[in-house]
């Protein structure tokens, strides 16, 4: 094992002070019925009324213009509903990578809003704001023990991202669990206000191992992201009651190896992923900073083995 300096974190972008409207959009999401506004969006996103799934789509290309290039399906009025629009596979060749266990890729297309070094426990989500471990994971500190000192990756995706989440190295899923919560925005001017934001919101948490390495992928929900799925669970998300629950890993709907680059699961509108790993075994590479898009594929990080 490495004994690199996990300490040495890259530059990180400052985000302007933010603007009356981004204050008010902030405030805004404080009294909104959150849940109730995501379970609308959810089933709406879901229909298959050609008036209706067209509508949303027409909208959507409008406003946010993402690059159906990639996309199986070009076309994006040929899809049944605006949620198989959304979740569009892409061709095989679109994100091409090189296998390499030593080699940690991005799970996602994003933005890299925050990479570095995890201070003891405390993660970085924005200039002068931090969460805690147990408190993203919810889990007490003798089980986050092994990920203190560790490293960490916070992977934002935009509405005109592609939404599948993939494997960043082979891993076995060990244990999962979904964790119920808020539905705050998780954009960049959210992140800067709301207090411990990703350890706030409802989450799915994914614990995986690989040739003795332990990592987490966390995936985590947002104002509108009524759904979260995985390959192994299907839908976690929308459920009633929104209590605390034990994913199981016995008679799950795909093998619990998973090689790097296979698809994991996805997002059913956008939001985050956070990264975490153990320390000593992380090396950011240079050019992976805050504020750095970065599509599925490409290299996050060397893993020392």
């Amino acid at each position: 094992m490495s004994t690199r300096d996990d300490s040495a974190l890259p530059a990180v972008s400052v985000p302007p002070s933010p603007s009356l409207g981004q204050k008010l959009f902030v405030g805004l999401q404080h009294v909104m019925p959150q849940h109730l506004l995501t379970s609308v969006v959810y089933k709406a996103t879901r229909s298959r009324s050609p008036a209706i799934k067209n509508a949303l789509i027409s909208n959507f290309m409008r406003g946010f213009n993402p690059d159906m290039r990639d996309a199986i399906e070009p076309n994006p009025l040929a899809y049944a509903s605006f949620n198989e629009f959304f979740t569009r596979p892409l061709k095989p060749e679109a994100r091409p990578f090189t296998r390499d266990p030593r080699t940690l890729i991005s799970p996602v297309d994003g933005t890299i809003a925050q990479i570095g070094a995890i201070d003891g426990n405390q993660i970085i989500q924005a200039k002068g704001r931090h969460y805690s471990l147990e408190a993203l994971l919810a889990r007490p500190s003798d089980w986050t023990a092994q990920f203190r000192g560790g490293a960490f990756a916070t992977l934002y995706l935009a509405p005109y991202n592609y939404h599948r989440i993939h494997m960043p190295l082979d891993g076995t899923l060990r244990a999962a669990w979904y964790i119920p919560g808020d539905l705050f925005s998780v954009n960049a001017t959210t992140a800067a206000a709301v207090d411990r934001l990703f350890a706030r919101n409802e989450r799915v948490v994914c614990v995986f191992e690989d040739n003795g390495l332990s990592y987490v992928m966390v995936l985590v929900g947002a104002l509108f992201v009524g759904s979260m799925t995985t390959i192994w669970h299907g839908d976690i998300t929308p459920r009633r009651p929104r209590e605390p629950l034990e994913l199981p890993v016995e008679g799950v709907k795909a093998a619990l190896f998973t090689r790097q680059g296979d698809e994991m699961g996805r997002f059913n509108m956008g939001s985050t992923v956070v990264l975490v790993l153990p320390p000593g075994t992380t090396s950011w590479l240079p050019e992976c900073k805050s504020m750095k898009t970065i599509c599925m594929g490409e290299p996050l990080a060397k893993i020392a083995r």
